[in-house]
């Protein structure tokens, strides 16, 4: 991670950061990097090159999204206040294509809520606009094996080990209460390498 285990309070507690990291995430690179191995054609391949054939292999499905998922999941994060602003650019396309910054994130929250089970809630660069969809498990838009492909912009966990120690099962309260810690530095850079 980019920062210390306790950097995000109080939006997310240091135990959760810490369980989350060095516990889930690390639990899935232990475990892909043990199911690559045997395999020679998986060997040698990029995370991303992994993904983009995830219907080929479960353990590059589940271990390999949940490893690609969370390490870009730490970078769309730091501590409150440090996060910037979206850019003009982001701020434009998502008004364009959301018709207003409200109704973008009550789009994002409500993907996130009507995940059903463990998932994740993206923002996505698809065919020249921003959309935001939901994904089951570890299943991300590099897949070949989902609905709606495109390149990640944003992205939030909604597996309850993301919440749970502070919110137990009230999925909605991370959701809305999470904004504070976006990193929208790094979300405008990669809106603006997507958008080109």
């Amino acid at each position: 991670m980019p920062y210390l285990v306790d950097a995000l309070e109080p939006v997310i507690h240091k135990s959760t950061t810490e369980i989350h990291h060095d516990r889930h995430h690390a639990g899935y690179v232990k475990a892909l990097n043990e199911a690559v191995a045997p395999t020679l054609e998986l060997q040698g391949k990029s995370l991303e090159a992994l993904l983009a054939g995830a219907s080929k292999s479960a353990a590059v499905r589940n271990l390999g999204g949940g490893h690609y998922n969370h390490t870009l999941f730490w970078t769309l994060m730091v501590p409150a206040g440090q996060g910037g602003e979206p850019s003009v650019a982001l701020k434009d396309k998502i008004n364009k294509d959301f018709l207003s910054w409200h109704a973008f994130t009550k789009a994002f929250e409500e993907a996130g809520l009507k995940r059903f089970g463990s998932g994740w809630v993206w923002l996505v660069w698809t065919w020249g606009k921003l959309q935001v969809i939901s994904t089951p498990n570890q299943d991300n838009p590099l897949m070949d094996l989902v609905e709606v492909k495109g390149t990640l912009i944003l992205a939030n966990d909604v597996w309850e080990h993301a919440y749970y120690l502070k919110h137990q099962n009230k999925r909605g309260d991370y959701l809305k209460g999470w904004w504070p810690v976006v990193n929208w530095n790094r979300v405008n850079g990669l809106f603006a390498a997507a958008a080109g």
